[in-house]
């Protein structure tokens, strides 16, 4: 394996479980504090959650953060302070700017499936503005097989919806087995494996729930050998640097 190239396997992640929910986290998160795996280039937090029928996160408060949410599996009911409210599905980009502050929740209002959702959040280049959402659907672009920019504050990105971070890109594949895409080429990337299994050239595979950290990303090839779904966040800088 390379030597920029880290793979996170999925059993190393943290766990919160509570009656309704599993969450398993990226990084550190709430009560999970390891000084050593606080974020990735410019990612702060990658929670990969399931949540029961009939449950889910009640009205709570964010500040300062751009919050992406994807959902792989059933329907999540999201409800804002600004008066937003709607259901995430799979294929459907969603971003929330918390900016000067916002209440939200997130509830699954099914009352016999789970929903299984991957939420990612970046900081803003700036604070303090004026809180938003957006949601934009891709369903059939990721069909495509291709890689598809779910959410980009990149100066020239043809993307789904916008972030307010000037150094981050969100890309999602959704690959049959045997598909194959080009990673973007980027000074930081992060690779997580939302389902499936896939092979990176040079560097091993990747099976459902595994990450990949990869610093000066060269645009090698990924592939699938089954039904997969990869997020993969190409980052033009680092928190700190």
């Amino acid at each position: 394996m390379p030597a920029n190239a880290e793979i996170r396997s999925a059993a190393d992640r943290a766990v919160t479980t509570t009656p309704w929910l599993e969450s398993r986290h990226s990084f550190s998160f709430g009560h999970h504090y390891d000084p050593d795996n606080t974020h990735y280039g410019l990612l702060l937090v990658n929670n990969d959650d399931f949540v029961q029928p009939a449950s889910g996160f009640d009205t709570h408060p964010h500040r300062d953060m751009e919050i992406v949410t994807w959902v792989l599996q059933g329907e999540l009911t999201h409800q804002d302070s600004i008066g937003n409210r709607g259901v995430i599905y799979p294929g459907l980009a969603q971003r929330m700017s918390a900016g000067s502050g916002i209440l939200h929740s997130e509830k699954n209002d099914s009352l016999t499936e789970p929903v299984h959702f991957v939420q990612m959040w970046v900081l803003p280049d700036e604070t303090g503005i004026v809180p938003s959402y957006q949601q934009h659907e891709i369903d059939e672009e990721l069909w495509g097989g291709g890689l598809v920019t779910i959410a980009s504050g990149i100066p020239g990105h043809d993307a789904a919806i916008t972030l307010h971070n000037r150094g981050t890109a969100l890309h999602g594949a959704r690959l049959r087995p045997g598909d194959a895409v080009s990673l973007p080429e980027a000074p930081y990337l992060h690779v997580f494996a939302a389902r499936g299994r896939v092979s990176l050239e040079g560097i091993g595979g990747l099976d459902e729930g595994d990450a990949l950290r990869f610093t000066d990303g060269d645009g090698r090839r990924v592939t699938a050998s089954e039904l997969s779904e990869l997020l993969i966040w190409e980052m033009r800088g680092k928190l700190g640097g």
